[in-house]
C-alpha cells in the first residue's frame, strides 16, 4: 500500500490527492469484503499519507473595501460582492436564481451550482445535504442584490425578454443564458490587473468570507454550515491556523471576566 501511495506521489500527485484515491480505494475493497470477494481490507489497515496544509490566500479588511471601491459600477461587482457576502463557491454564484433569493427574509438558498463538463454547461444539485442550504445576508448584499435585480430587469426590458422570472439567473449573461465558469475567472483576472487589485485568485472571495467570520468569533459550526462543507473538520483543517488568533483574542476578552485572584 505504501509503495502504491509514494508511486502516485512519484507521478505529481499532492498527498492530499492521493489520500482521496486512498479513501475510495478503502470503500471498494469494504464491499468486496462484505461480499466476501476479500478476506480483508488492506486500505483499512494503512494510512494515507499526511496532507500539507492548505495555503489560501485571504484578502485582509482594507484590501477587501480596496475591491469593492474599484469595482464600483463594474460588471464584476455584484458577484464578487455578494462572493465576499456569503462565501458561496464560483459555480453555486453562477447557478444562483432569482427564486433562490428572499430579499424581504434577507437569505438566499444554494440548491444548485453550475459545472463545465465535456458535454458543456450543465447545472446540478449540491453533493451532499450541507452543500444545500439557506445563507443570510448582510444589509449591504440585499441593498446591492436589489439594485443588480433592477438593472437585470431593465436589460431584459430593453431584449424584450420580459420580466424576472424565478427560474431567471442572478449572474447570467445578457441573453439570460449560463456563464462559463471560466470566464467570470478570466473577467476578474482581466479586472484585477486592469484595475491594480490584490493578485489573489476569485476563489480567495470565500477565504476572505470565512475568514472574517472567524475574527469576528463565529463558531466554526456556523461557519462550516454558512461555506456548505459536509464537516467542521473541514473547515478545521482550511481554516485552523486563522482559529489559532480567535482563540488567543477568546483568552484576552475572559480574563477580564475572571479578574485577579485574592490575595490568601
Amino acid at each position: 500500500m505504501q509503495q502504491w501511495h509514494g508511486s502516485l506521489i512519484a507521478s505529481g500527485l499532492s498527498a492530499r490527492t492521493v489520500g482521496h484515491a486512498h479513501r475510495v480505494l478503502r470503500l471498494v475493497l469494504q464491499c468486496a469484503v462484505k461480499n466476501r470477494t476479500l478476506a480483508r481490507n488492506v486500505a483499512a489497515i494503512h494510512s494515507p499519507p499526511k496532507a500539507e496544509p492548505v495555503e489560501v490566500d485571504i484578502l485582509s479588511a482594507d484590501q477587501i473595501a480596496e475591491v469593492l471601491a474599484k469595482l464600483d459600477g463594474h460588471v464584476l461587482y455584484p458577484v464578487v460582492a455578494l462572493a465576499l457576502a456569503t462565501g458561496m463557491r464560483r459555480g453555486e454564484l453562477l447557478g444562483l436564481q432569482w427564486g433562490d433569493v428572499d430579499l424581504d427574509a434577507a437569505t438566499l438558498r444554494v440548491e444548485r451550482s453550475l459545472e463545465e463538463t465535456k458535454a458543456g454547461l450543465r447545472l446540478k444539485a449540491p453533493k451532499t445535504k450541507r452543500g444545500r442550504r439557506s445563507i443570510t445576508l448582510p444589509v449591504e448584499a440585499v441593498a446591492m442584490l436589489r439594485a443588480h435585480k433592477i438593472k437585470i430587469l431593465e436589460i431584459r426590458l430593453a431584449l424584450s425578454m420580459g420580466n424576472i422570472t424565478p427560474s431567471t439567473l442572478v449572474f447570467g449573461t445578457v441573453e439570460g443564458g449560463l456563464s462559463r465558469p471560466r470566464n467570470l475567472t478570466k473577467a476578474w483576472w482581466r479586472a484585477r490587473s486592469g484595475l491594480n487589485l490584490p493578485q489573489v485568485s476569485f476563489h480567495a472571495f470565500r477565504h476572505s468570507h470565512a475568514s472574517m467570520l472567524i475574527r469576528a468569533g463565529v463558531d466554526v459550526l456556523t461557519i462550516s454550515r454558512r461555506l456548505g462543507h459536509t464537516q467542521a473538520s473541514i473547515t478545521l483543517d482550511v481554516y485552523g491556523h486563522l482559529l489559532e488568533g480567535a482563540d488567543a483574542a477568546a483568552a484576552k476578552a475572559i480574563s477580564g471576566v475572571l479578574g485577579t485572584p485574592r490575595e490568601r
